[in-house]
């Protein structure tokens, strides 16, 4: 190897490297969806189809929500989804193929005031829990994991609805909230999966020209 060849070979991985160790998401998107079917890794795909992220490659990453990232809308987010693109996410799943027998994912989201400070995001699955149970127990989660983050004193046996009024009284709490996808099994024993999703946006994707993104 030359070396203008070294240089250039040298120079290359390290901007490559930076890339990946400086990349922050500037921007999130919630979705979930639902999929059916005799297979398994088929009913996954049916549920990334209904919520509209089955043209990425998808690595799941764990429960920091970035200083500074702004959430926009499902039908804004999808346009930034170049088909084969690695894409980043919190993701919670859960599937069954057992008869009537209700499962749900959800990914919870707690926003401190300071935008400079980070969030959490959590992801729960769960059997015999409704939309609005297993999201709570989500959106619990994520506000717990920022409470002991910012110093919040609070009693860990009080109820969520109680806790919720604590962190926001502490002048230190925006939001918590939560997207959760729930289902029952299918009555013929097909495969019924579903999943919730926390899709990030790097600062360098440029939306995409498509008319066919689903809603």
């Amino acid at each position: 190897m030359s070396y203008p060849q070294f240089v250039f070979l040298f120079y290359f991985e390290t901007m490559v490297l930076l890339y990946f160790l400086y990349m922050v998401p500037q921007k999130v998107f919630f979705t979930k969806g639902v999929g059916r079917h005799k297979d398994y890794l088929q009913s996954f795909e049916l549920a990334l189809r209904d919520a509209g992220i089955e043209t990425q490659n998808l690595v799941t990453v764990s429960s920091i929500f970035p200083p500074g990232c702004k959430r926009i809308s499902k039908e804004e987010g999808v346009k930034y989804m170049k088909p084969g693109s690695v894409r980043f996410c919190v993701m919670s799943r859960n599937a069954t193929n057992e008869p009537n027998r209700l499962i749900a994912a959800a990914v919870g989201l707690a926003i401190p005031k300071d935008s400079n400070q980070y969030g959490y995001l959590s992801e729960h699955h769960s059997f015999g829990e409704t939309d609005d149970k297993a999201g709570e127990y989500a959106e619990d989660l994520a506000a717990t994991m920022l409470a002991t983050t910012l110093g919040i004193e609070f009693d860990p046996n009080h109820a969520w609805d109680e806790r919720e009024k604590e962190y926001k009284a502490s002048g230190k709490f925006i939001t918590a909230t939560n997207i959760t996808q729930s289902a029952q099994g299918n009555k013929d024993g097909l495969w019924t999966t579903v999943l919730a999703a926390a899709v990030f946006v790097m600062e360098n994707d440029s939306p995409i020209n498509t008319l066919n993104f689903k809603k």
